[in-house]
């Protein structure tokens, strides 16, 4: 299946590693023009050689930490240089830390809150423009599966990421009209580094592969399939949505 994405620039959040990566390694294999971005400069150069010797495309690799906003506008600044127009977004970041609520101070949720939503505003807001000028785009918000049903010991990712969600629906209503198409992915327990991280630190997440009914860790690259897809011509009429890839772990219907 051709999904229409040669030569489309794509901008990658959070890519030098995990599900990012994955996402930016997809998008390369199907043509795309590869943005990618860290705030570790090793691991992002690393990331960078290995798409472009798999892939045979070109990255552009702009370190930084997305959180702050002085260089995350100086990382779009530099994308917007290299290519005037950015047509695919894919907002990610990593998870904060996990805990309950009595475990964490104002500056926790401060912090969260520019990680994980403040983040996401400014990229829409730097890209935004060129795509309704060209009236074509794709967003999508990597967030988690805990949006739709909390995790125990995760109230800052439920929390906040949950607002990511609030905001991809609203624009997708707003934005219709330019045909630029706004959507979320939930990751499940995926094979990452985050999952191992979790596994370390609480190890009831240990057992969460028996409340999957597939009875597995998803892999990073079939959720990055996912991702490639509602960014593609083919998923043209998809907006407003929340995909969960999670192997049938959310238990509600909606």
């Amino acid at each position: 299946m051709d999904l229409g994405l040669k030569n489309k620039t794509a901008f990658v959040a959070a890519s030098s590693q995990g599900l990012g990566k994955s996402v930016a390694f997809e998008l390369a294999h199907e043509g795309a023009n590869i943005i990618i971005c860290g705030r570790n400069k090793e691991q992002l150069e690393k990331a960078k050689q290995e798409i472009e010797n798999q892939t045979h495309k070109e990255v552009l690799a702009l370190a930084g930490d997305l959180s702050v906003a002085a260089e995350r506008e100086q990382i779009i600044e530099s994308a917007l240089q290299t290519y005037n127009t950015i047509d695919i977004l894919v907002t990610n970041t990593g998870g904060p830390p996990t805990g309950k609520f009595k475990t964490f101070k104002q500056q926790d949720w401060d912090k969260a809150y520019n990680q994980l939503l403040a983040s996401v505003v400014g990229l829409v807001n730097g890209f935004l423009p060129g795509m309704k000028q060209q009236r074509w785009g794709r967003i999508i918000a990597i967030t988690s599966m805990a949006v739709k049903q909390p995790v125990n010991n995760l109230i800052l990712s439920n929390s906040v990421r949950a607002s990511v969600v609030g905001l991809m629906k609203t624009l997708s209503n707003e934005l219709g009209m330019y045909n630029i198409t706004v959507n979320n992915v939930m990751p499940g327990y995926t094979e990452t580094e985050r999952l191992k991280e979790l596994i370390e630190n609480n190890p009831s997440f240990a057992s969460a592969k028996t409340e999957i009914p597939l009875g597995r860790f998803g892999k990073p690259e079939e959720f990055a399939a996912a991702v490639a897809f509602l960014a593609s011509e083919r998923a043209a009429y998809i907006t407003g949505v929340s995909l969960a890839v999670d192997g049938g772990w959310i238990k509600g219907i909606f």
